[in-house]
């Protein structure tokens, strides 16, 4: 029974991972995706313009 008792934590947190992922998978997209994405465009946009202008200077 030793050997039972070592596998139910391992399935149990693998079951409840995958309904994590399956959550996060459905809940992508939807209504506000677009504005989601404008946000990360627009944050990246930033990182770069910023990587970019030191270099410039040089």
């Amino acid at each position: 029974m030793d050997y039972v008792s070592a596998l139910v934590p391992p399935v149990v947190m693998a079951v409840f991972f995958i309904g994590l992922v399956r959550v996060i998978v459905k809940t992508q997209g939807g209504a506000a995706k677009a504005k989601e994405d404008a946000a990360v465009d627009a944050a990246l946009a930033r990182v770069e313009g910023s990587r970019q202008a030191p270099a410039a200077d040089a």
